[in-house]
């Protein structure tokens, strides 16, 4: 798909107002639906449905999505992507025209879809072309500490993206390693752990790189401990166990955070996947003395590596044992990177399906992982290429919009901060569905048909509804 211009592909969305949540439910209201379907000529196309009106006789025998506005669940965060030396180095390859055309493809929530969330790195990850930290070899006290590496390509986008937000953008950072020298295995790669001499100078790290982003006009929202502390990856790893966690969280990086110039930095724990959340959310918030520390807890998709299905109900279960504990997905994305496969369909179900399963099931927030790649999949200085949901062909210097984007999108561009979810079921496991009231009042509603069948269906909002057809294949947002 060539690059394009992405209003011309979506209306504008109105503006969300401050003020209560009370959805807009009256009988007589028009449904507005935006649908975005598998072989479409366009992407996010809206239309209108007959009014929401009352008596419509169910059958069983039907497909019905039944939305209750007063039934108020979890309060929406917002809806990002990472913007790491991959993506910044990308865009730095771009033409003035396709810059602005990226920025207000995920900024803008009326042309684009409006991501309100990002997260960065803490120096190197395996997306950067090689690896580096912000200190010289062996300097344990950290006088050598300077971003200096981060204001060639990472800060100045992360800078527009401020702007094309709208001047406010909660930024996650997360370290994927500590300095060789502070690790057990001498090595920034291949996992190894924080010799425990160093956690007092690891933990300020942290507070040395927020102090110097905030002094290049980037606040740091939060910081997660560690991004995959169980995984030996053959890029920037570094290994924590539950117990080695809560430890230094409690004694180190806690207390540094709290005595710092940021001391609101909200702190995230695990920011791994979601198979192992609940033991490590028993451990570190089990601990009165950790969990005063630990604001929530971040999660990955890719638990699927062993073979088995996502689990999503892991994500209700720690909601439900620690309800004050937000939890937030962190990172996910596509990975063994194809270029012929960049719009493979199934890549935007897969998103599609985690977003309404992880929102159902008490998650707060949602980052995807690298916001624009190359066409390699890359920079990946270990080779570890992955699709992003808008890649560069730097060959052309056109834009890729993939069926990942369209899918984000139906969430970030009609659900906003400070909405809250609202009860939402399907009479049938066809299709997926997930609510939210936003401020302003507006009832968004996305449904998700992950089938090879169109399929109608009543859409229910208290005990008015109307009818609704979804393509195959296809997800959709319905707004009133």
């Amino acid at each position: 798909m060539k690059s394009m211009l992405i209003a011309a592909v979506m209306a504008a969305v109105p503006a969300q107002a401050a003020g209560p949540a009370t959805a807009k439910t009256a009988a007589d209201a028009v449904v507005t639906v935006y649908t975005s379907a598998q072989g479409a000529s366009r992407q996010m196309a809206s239309s209108r449905t007959a009014p929401l009106a009352a008596g419509h006789p169910l059958v069983e025998a039907e497909n019905s999505i039944f939305v209750e506005p007063q039934r108020r669940f979890q309060e929406f965060l917002g809806i990002g992507g990472a913007i790491t030396d991959a993506t910044a180095e990308t865009f730095a390859r771009l033409d003035d025209r396709r810059q602005a055309e990226f920025l207000r493809a995920y900024y803008d929530a009326g042309q684009g879809i409006g991501y309100t969330l990002a997260r960065t790195t803490i120096h190197s990850s395996d997306f950067s072309s090689g690896s580096y930290t912000y200190i010289g070899e062996g300097d344990g006290d950290l006088e050598s500490f300077s971003i200096e590496h981060d204001r060639k390509y990472r800060i100045p986008l992360i800078k527009r993206a401020i702007a094309a937000a709208g001047g406010t953008l909660p930024m996650m950072a997360s370290p994927w390693s500590a300095p060789a020298f502070m690790k057990d295995s001498g090595d920034m790669l291949h996992g190894g752990k924080l010799k425990p001499q160093y956690a007092a100078a690891w933990a300020k790290y942290y507070t040395k790189f927020i102090d110097a982003y905030a002094a290049e006009g980037i606040p740091i929202w939060s910081i997660s401990v560690q991004n995959e502390p169980m995984a030996r990856q053959t890029w920037e790893s570094m290994l924590f166990t539950a117990e080695e966690e809560r430890d230094f969280l409690k004694n180190h990086l806690g207390p540094t955070i709290r005595a710092s110039a940021h001391p609101d930095t909200k702190i995230i724990v695990w920011d791994h996947n979601r198979d192992m959340m609940v033991h490590r959310a028993n451990v570190i918030f089990g601990d009165p003395d950790a969990a005063k520390y630990a604001w929530g807890m971040g999660f990955h998709w890719y638990e699927t590596w062993a073979g088995f299905d996502p689990m999503f109900e892991n994500v209700r279960r720690v909601h439900e044992s620690y309800p004050d504990k937000v939890l937030l997905l962190t990172e996910a994305t596509i990975e063994k990177f194809d270029w012929a496969q960049v719009q493979r369909w199934s890549n935007g179900e897969r998103y599609g399906t985690s977003i309404i399963n992880d929102l159902n099931n008490g998650a707060s927030a949602w980052i995807d992982w690298n916001m624009l790649l190359d066409e390699t999949g890359g920079p990946n200085h270990v080779g570890n290429y992955c699709f992003s949901p808008i890649h560069a062909d730097t060959r052309s210097g056109e834009l890729v919009y993939t069926p990942s984007y369209w899918y984000i999108g139906h969430f970030s561009r009609f659900l906003r901060p400070g909405a809250h979810r609202v009860s939402a079921a399907s009479s049938r496991s066809n299709l997926l569905a997930t609510s939210f009231v936003n401020k302003d009042g507006t009832l968004a509603t996305v449904v998700m048909n992950p089938t090879g069948k169109e399929i109608a269906y009543n859409y229910y909002v208290g005990t008015a509804s109307t009818r609704v057809t979804i393509p195959a294949h296809a997800i959709q947002t319905l707004v009133n």
